[in-house]
């Protein structure tokens, strides 16, 4: 009896250690295993299986964290407070080595990142101007992540970047220069809309210029072209009406102004009536 009783419980007893002293690491973490109060072994992701009670497992998380700074007011250089505040992106290097500096050199890393961040932005900002802090987040940013780099290499962590959040001014000093901007705006749009204006005044210009060209040019063209018409019609008349010229001038001044119904004088013994009977089948008048 006694045996049949103690057998399934030492069994029992057994099971339940062996569950209590099942451990798995997850693919995002590291493990720590203390054995008795000291370090004995690293553990990877998968399943672990430890000495309960004696034997303890520290998980550290090896994925990107992002912690904020917390925003400070911090006097710069010309004697202004701004709050500023930042936020520091870290994380653990997987390598054991690393993760046991996460652990023993440093008692709250997070917290620790923190305020190293606090510190090293006062330090910074605090020899600016708040014009330059403002214009400069990027010299700010790139000082603050090679100072924590250098600082943190210690406690195993590796800084991917640093930004920060906010500048903000005091509000006097915010009123005053949301003013000076909006008066830069108002300005930038009053030279823009001259500048247009101008430039549709001179299209204009170039316009009529060009509008007056065409016709000075097309008024020279007609001019020519009458020219070059009677130079033709001289030319021929001195051929084909030798010393007749003027009188073939006349006949057109009558022709031009038959076609007009115009009623006009012609004096009596006029060659001009001889030409016009020839033309129309009259004998010609003999002086």
């Amino acid at each position: 009896m006694f045996f049949d009783f103690t057998y399934p419980a030492i069994i029992l007893i057994i099971l339940i250690i062996f569950f209590l002293g099942v451990k798995i690491v997850r693919p995002t973490h590291r493990g720590l295993i203390e054995t008795l109060g000291k370090y004995s072994k690293f553990a990877g992701p998968g399943f672990h299986w430890i000495f309960p009670g004696i034997q303890k497992m520290y998980q550290v998380n090896v994925t990107e964290q992002m912690v904020d700074a917390e925003p400070q007011v911090i006097i710069t250089n010309d004697n202004l407070n701004a709050t500023v505040d930042a936020q520091i992106y870290f994380r653990v290097k997987p390598e054991e080595e690393s993760v046991k500096a996460s652990q023993y050199n440093a008692d709250d890393y997070r917290w620790q990142v923190v305020n190293l961040a606090r510190t090293t932005l006062r330090n910074i900002i605090g020899t600016m101007s708040l014009r330059s802090a403002n214009s400069e987040r990027g010299v700010i940013n790139a000082d603050l992540l090679k100072t924590l780099e250098t600082e943190t290499q210690k406690w195993g962590l590796e800084i991917m970047r640093a930004e920060l959040k906010e500048i903000e001014p005091p509000e006097d000093v915010q009123a005053t220069m949301n003013k000076v901007v909006k008066a830069e705006n108002e300005k930038i749009a009053a030279i823009d809309f001259a500048t247009a204006t101008e430039t549709t005044a001179d299209g204009v210009k170039r316009g009529e210029i060009k509008k007056a060209e065409g016709i000075r040019q097309a008024k020279i063209l007609e001019a020519e072209g009458e020219a070059q018409a009677i130079k033709l019609v001289n030319e021929a008349a001195e051929r084909y009406f030798i010393g007749n010229a003027q009188l073939l001038r006349k006949i057109q001044a009558t022709e031009k102004a038959l076609e007009d119904n115009a009623k006009i004088v012609i004096p009596t013994g006029s060659e001009i009536i001889n030409v016009i009977g020839d033309m129309a089948g009259v004998p010609p008048i003999i002086k």
